[in-house]
């Protein structure tokens, strides 16, 4: 399979909460689901860059929401049965990464995002405590430097 990756549209926004939603609810097991709500997208993408990952058949594979002043991944979620495919990482590259460096925060008990992203090179430079449990600070490390010398000309 391949995806498209693109930026959302506001045509985008109601397969967008729904992801949100599920995606949340399927990841999120040691939290009450019942709380979350299609409507939690359109206050916690506000002001965020949001790509979408559009599917062969136009349906969306995954998002990522970007809040670009501090480079700071929010939220990348996929659809059921997208993981695995490069998905999460065409989003990130569409990003700019790994040239330019982005921060997450990634909950500790979501282990699987926390393998996704540390095998991915990003490496852990923080920690603490929000509403949904204890997190990871993650940030991807800048490219190696070329070891061939610059020029002075």
């Amino acid at each position: 399979m391949t995806s498209h990756i693109r930026p959302a549209t506001e045509h985008d926004r109601p397969a967008l909460r729904e992801l949100f939603l599920l995606a949340r609810r399927a990841t999120f097991t040691w939290l009450d689901g019942e709380n979350f709500r299609e409507e939690d997208y359109d206050g916690q993408t506000r002001g965020e860059r949001v790509l979408v990952a559009e599917a062969d058949d136009g349906s969306i594979a995954g998002f990522v929401a970007l809040w670009e002043p501090d480079r700071f991944v929010h939220h990348l979620y996929l659809a059921a049965g997208q993981q695995g495919r490069g998905i999460g990482r065409a989003l990130l590259q569409a990003l700019g990464w790994p040239e330019q460096p982005l921060q997450l925060k990634c909950l500790r008990r979501n282990e699987a995002a926390q393998a996704f992203y540390l095998a991915l090179g990003f490496a852990q430079i923080g920690q603490g405590r929000g509403n949904d449990g204890e997190y990871v600070l993650l940030a991807s490390r800048h490219p190696p430097l070329s070891d061939t010398p610059q020029s002075t000309l």
